[in-house]
């Protein structure tokens, strides 16, 4: 299996304050697993900035200005009280959303079979027109548009498997049945949305929320019962992984209690319906996982599970 290692030292510079739970040391952890020598099969890239056209199949184009008008010269801007940016940030978001776009084109052109995004800002919080929860521009709804729009699919899936549930993904996508959006996530915590009642304009929304203290049982049968069926009825052309990693046991910001092995089983499902429907073609990006430990413990066994290993 060929996969690919997306980030770029711009990421690293989007430097928050003295504990911030979005610091730089999480991004820092996840590229110092990915150097052992266990993936040196991967192929590494540098992600581009994206184009503010490329933003503009999401974002309007007065939004992405107001976000990158805010960035300071020094010191720290904020958003909102959790999102706060610094001077370094503009770059850091347009290098995220990138790195999702030069994912799709890989996997698009037979240059990859899947792609892992190491980057920061997350982004599955952001709306079309609203920035939020640590998240500036929606990368895997900015990806999943490029894919539309430059390679023509009419089907693009996101499966999110944050202890967060993505309200900006959904945001975007519930009005367009050729999207699809299946998420589990801890009910009732933030931002607040993810109902079971939250379907979209055709079914194209999927949630299955979990309650406080669900294990990784609870959590492969809503994936097994909800979203992965769902996933394979709508037959992808091409499948994103909001690949957040604060449903493990050991992260302070939520209350999910998930291993490394429901990670790798929740990747190996994915990749059998991409198997099946999209020539095993599947752009994972990097959303959320606070405790280090757990973080690079959970995103090496999500990549050795992409390359096969």
């Amino acid at each position: 299996m060929k996969t690919a290692l997306i980030t770029h030292e711009a990421c690293l510079r989007h430097v928050l304050q003295e504990r911030h739970p979005e610091s730089v040391a999480r991004l820092r952890t996840v590229l110092g697993v990915l150097e052992a020598e266990e993936f040196a099969l991967l192929i590494r890239e540098q992600a581009p900035a994206a184009t503010l056209e490329q933003l503009a199949g999401v974002h309007p184009h007065t939004f992405v200005h107001e976000i990158l008008d805010m960035v300071p010269d020094s010191g720290f801007a904020f958003i909102d009280g959790d999102t706060p940016i610094c001077p370094d940030s503009g770059e850091a978001a347009l290098r995220a959303a990138g790195a999702v776009v030069r994912g799709v084109d890989m996997v698009m052109a037979g240059e990859a079979q899947n792609v892992f995004c190491a980057i920061r800002p997350p982004g599955h919080h952001a709306e079309s027109r609203r920035a939020m929860g640590f998240c500036l521009f929606n990368n895997v709804a900015v990806g999943a548009e490029w894919a539309r729009e430059h390679w023509g699919l009419k089907r693009v899936a996101v499966i999110d498997f944050d202890v967060h549930h993505g309200n900006g993904t959904q945001e975007i996508f519930a009005r367009d049945a050729g999207l699809f959006y299946g998420s589990t996530h801890q009910d009732n915590f933030y931002p607040g949305t993810g109902s079971v009642r939250e379907t979209g304009v055709a079914g194209n929304i999927v949630n299955a929320p979990l309650p406080a203290g669900a294990d990784g049982a609870l959590f492969q049968e809503a994936m097994s019962e909800r979203v992965l069926p769902a996933l394979d009825t709508f037959q992808p052309e091409l499948i994103f992984i909001s690949a957040g990693f604060d449903a493990h046991a050991g992260d302070p910001l939520a209350g999910l209690c998930l291993r490394e092995e429901d990670f790798v089983w929740a990747t190996r499902q994915i990749m059998e319906i991409a198997h099946d429907h999209c020539n095993d073609r599947v752009v994972s990006t990097l959303e959320g996982g606070y405790d280090l430990h757990a973080l690079g413990a959970s995103v090496r066994a999500h990549v050795r599970t992409l390359m096969g290993v």
